[in-house]
């Protein structure tokens, strides 16, 4: 989009540092923030690691691997992102933290910068509300890992200008992903659908409907899914998922987004799945095995 040349991140985590590493390879300059440098080392690393893959796979070139890390910039300083023209905010969930970011930037940036977020359940309208410029705010949900995932929400929101949408929607297609336009609700289009699929996956393991390998096997030939519901919340991470669960269940107030007992034990006993090592399967054994979960 040519009215769109300098990007902002805020966050160098799993999700920032992959739409940082994808708008820079799209060829934007793209200054990355996040609060201390060795989360910004820790980011820049993935970055590194990413692109050297994608060189490996011949998906894209040495120079353009090169060019890519020659447009990003890492900083603490918020005030580093204000000349940008779009800003995308990739921090945890936390709906006070990205406010008082958002209300920090609107002092900053430009009138023409669009703020938008990667929330996956909070509602963009609340972080909205916190700016003056509500006609220029929308949701950019991406999904993990981000360089692979073609999709893209674009989330519009009642306050939300034809125009920012618009600018929105063809900086995402600009990327190289397939954007989907989204109402501004909790869980947006894919992760409505999802969480009460997850959860009523864990209800079927506490009820005894199967075991957690029959019930991933079940889904994965019966349904022609990739992964199963259990292997996916344990790549996902369990206490992502709780949290996630949490929101949409204050939103909607519907019982198949209430976290399962289940899920909250495990997440309570550290068990968060592929990262923390334990989940649904136990991946200290190669291959995993079906961690034991006193049932």
């Amino acid at each position: 989009m040519a009215d769109i040349k300098r990007v902002g991140v805020l966050g160098c985590g799993l999700m920032g540092s992959g739409i940082a590493q994808v708008a820079a390879a799209a060829g934007y300059e793209t200054t990355v923030r996040d609060v201390t440098k060795e989360l910004l080392d820790r980011g820049r690393a993935g970055i590194e690691k990413s692109l050297a893959r994608l060189v490996e796979k011949n998906k894209i070139q040495a120079p353009a691997r090169d060019a890519a890390l020659q447009r990003l910039t890492f900083t603490t300083s918020v005030a580093d992102l204000k000349g940008a023209d779009i800003v995308i905010e990739a921090i945890t969930e936390d709906l006070d933290l990205k406010n008082m970011l958002f209300k920090e930037l609107d002092g900053l940036c430009g009138a023409g910068t669009i703020f938008a977020s990667n929330t996956s359940s909070l509602t963009i309208a609340e972080m909205a509300a916190a700016t003056k410029r509500a006609d220029r705010f929308v949701g950019l949900h991406f999904f993990n890992p981000v360089p692979l995932m073609g999709l893209v929400e674009v989330v519009r929101t009642v306050t939300t200008s034809a125009e920012t949408f618009k600018r929105a929607y063809a900086f995402a297609a600009s990327l190289g992903k397939e954007p989907v336009a989204a109402k501004d609700n909790s869980g947006f289009i894919v992760n409505l659908l999802l969480v009460p699929y997850l959860l009523d996956a864990i209800r079927a393991v506490e009820r005894g409907v199967g075991s957690v390998p029959d019930i991933d096997k079940a889904m994965q030939l019966g349904c022609g899914h990739p992964m199963g519901p259990l292997t996916l919340l344990d790549f996902v991470g369990l206490d992502t998922t709780y949290h996630i669960a949490e929101i949409m269940f204050k939103e909607y107030r519907e019982q198949r987004y209430a976290p399962p007992p289940l899920l909250k034990r495990m997440v309570l006993a550290g068990m968060y799945g592929k990262k923390s090592g334990k989940g649904f399967y136990d991946y200290s054994a190669q291959p995993p095995i079906v961690n034991n979960l006193g049932l």
